[in-house]
């Protein structure tokens, strides 16, 4: 008899037990309706989420060399060139598809026939400078223009002084570190090379690096290797057989308006 009673009471106890949790269970479940996380309730609790910083849009610097105007005159302008302690401060033209490869020997910004000539690159260059070398050309002349100032780079003391060339190209100024000053022969640098090819191309670079020629300057501590874009400016000597070059390894490429 009393072990009956006992079992009662435990039934008992056992259904108050669980008639407790439902309604504990209930109510955590109205609970979370009123809070629910798409409600209003809800919101009065969230720590507002800070929205993304929009990033400022990015200030370029004007171009020192308004193409649009120089092209009026002569729309085969495509690089103004600049080489700061000289008086070299030119553009640069390459001839149309209608003219010969080196027009602009013989030829000034106008198209006109003069002794002078033009800075130029030729038709095998790429016009923005993106080809591993390019080859820019200029004359040396009594009269001390176009590329005539190139001559102090064969003193050792302007040719450590002076170490930067600019290119300016429409919205951007590439800026070139001048390493490597000598004279080469005449050959034609862009059809003796094919820089498409590494071995080619790092033998040039050897070649700019450890001149052969007796009337050099290079500038020590400069890296350049095959993954790098240079320029190589090219003018004549008082022999036909000779080139004097200059050359710089791109090291800034700035976009501007």
């Amino acid at each position: 008899m009393e072990e009956q009673k006992k079992g009662k009471k435990k039934v008992l106890f056992l259904l108050l037990f669980a008639v407790s949790l439902v309604i504990l269970i209930g109510c955590g479940i109205l609970l979370l309706i009123h809070l629910n996380p798409f409600g209003e309730s809800f919101n009065e609790y969230k720590t507002p989420t800070a929205e993304p910083e929009k990033e400022e849009a990015e200030v370029l610097p004007d171009n020192p060399i308004d193409f649009e105007e120089i092209r009026q005159t002569n729309e085969d302008v495509i690089a103004w060139i600049t080489l700061p302690g000289t008086t070299i401060d030119h553009p640069i033209l390459q001839s149309a598809d209608t003219e010969e490869e080196n027009f602009y020997l013989t030829h000034d910004l106008n198209k006109k026939y003069a002794f002078d000539g033009s800075v130029y690159i030729q038709k095998m260059n790429a016009k923005d400078f993106s080809d591993p070398v390019t080859v820019i050309y200029g004359h040396d002349l009594a009269n001390g223009k176009m590329f005539t100032p190139l001559r102090k780079f064969r003193k050792a003391d302007f040719f450590q002084a002076q170490d930067t060339i600019y290119i300016y190209l429409p919205q951007h100024i590439l800026t070139y570190r001048l390493y490597s000053a000598f004279v080469y022969d005449d050959r034609l640098i862009l059809g003796a090379f094919d820089f498409s090819l590494e071995n080619e191309f790092q033998q040039f670079i050897d070649e700019t690096l450890s001149p052969k020629s007796m009337v050099r300057n290079v500038r020590q501590g400069v890296e350049v290797t095959t993954d790098d874009r240079l320029i190589i400016l090219s003018t004549c000597t008082n022999k036909e057989s000779e080139r004097y070059l200059v050359g710089g390894v791109l090291i800034d490429d700035q976009r501007t308006k």
